[in-house]
């Protein structure tokens, strides 16, 4: 029985719904992902879930709000003047912008209205304030060296 541990890379597969059910992401359209464990590239829960898989197992994990993407926060949903975008694209509800942060980091902001002199967009991850559940397929183990 071979099971993963902290520094060897994995390859998955899965489906990730919304605590409603709905699927909003999978590997089906980006292809098997390959992580490497106790590297801090996706939620702890899964990989502590992973490092107990064999290839071929496929287990289910649920993440709280809090634990996921965070709860919703009100202060990331503000009015841009449209003086301050570029002419073209025009905006559209749905087109992600990129902006900076106050702390200097990039942040990908959403529109989700647009009116005649501001439009309004939000910053926080579309999943901020959901429960997710993914379903994981172990496909492949590579040991580290």
């Amino acid at each position: 029985m071979t099971t993963p541990n902290n520094g060897d890379t994995v390859t998955i597969d899965y489906v990730l719904k919304r605590g409603d059910g709905q699927v909003v992401g999978n590997t089906e359209e980006v292809g098997p992902q390959e992580i490497q464990l106790g590297g801090g590239q996706i939620f702890p829960q899964i990989e502590q879930a992973l490092t107990g898989m064999e290839v071929g197992d496929q287990q289910t994990v649920a993440i709280a709000s809090d634990d996921a993407f965070g709860p919703r926060r009100e202060e990331l949903i503000m009015d841009i003047p449209r003086a301050n975008l570029p002419p073209e694209p025009a905006p559209q509800p749905g087109m992600a912008l990129q902006a900076q942060a106050p702390d200097g980091n990039p942040m990908t902001l959403f529109i989700v209205e647009v009116g005649e002199e501001a439009v309004k967009v939000d910053g926080n991850h579309p999943l901020a304030g959901e429960d997710v559940t993914f379903e994981l397929t172990l496909r492949e183990i590579k040991q580290a060296a």
